[in-house]
């Protein structure tokens, strides 16, 4: 796992910016609720779509169905909120940047299943509870090391997977200052 210890590594500032941005909603209160899902789908709608451009659906299986922002904007429509505004996605040049960007939303699963834990139960929390196939982040981890084998096809990731957590840092921005 040398590849996901890199980005783990060379990503971590990036990663606890974002937590600390979206862990100042309380997620048990609508309000806080609301921001924090509107932050998420300002980043998340556009990321996804960068990444089925790319073509996530090489790298991981079921990609079309897999993806998460339809269940953000269920969630946001039950609350009677619209979509936000977008924030501009990153670009993925190639299999190693796709595999960065890729990186961030795979482990983004598990940190919604702990986050689903404060959210009552009377909220709409599909994008929070959709849950990791069994073995899918254990396949995609492994498949790191063989699509990252060189230091630069891992900085080309770590790069993508930077700018992947610049841009929810940046929706995160955009709700808080809305």
């Amino acid at each position: 796992m040398i590849a996901r210890a890199a980005l783990k590594a060379a990503t971590r500032d990036a990663h606890e910016r974002v937590d600390a941005a979206f862990g100042a909603h309380d997620l048990a209160t609508r309000a806080g609720y609301a921001r924090f899902l509107l932050g998420q789908a300002a980043a998340l709608a556009p990321i996804e779509q960068a990444l089925t451009e790319a073509g996530a659906a090489l790298l991981i299986e079921a990609w079309h169905d897999h993806r998460r922002a339809p269940l953000l904007t269920a969630d946001l429509a039950a609350l009677g909120l619209a979509s936000p505004s977008p924030v501009p996605a990153p670009r993925f040049a190639d299999e190693a940047e796709l595999a960065g960007g890729l990186y961030v939303l795979e482990g983004s699963r598990m940190g919604g299943a702990m986050l689903r834990r404060a959210v009552p139960d009377c909220f709409p929390s599909a994008f929070l509870s959709a849950r990791q196939h069994p073995g899918r982040w254990t396949r995609f981890a492994a498949s790191l090391d063989t699509l990252l084998y060189s230091p630069q096809r891992r900085d080309a990731a770590v790069g993508a997977a930077s700018r992947v957590f610049t841009c929810f840092e940046q929706a995160a921005r955009q709700v808080v200052e809305a």
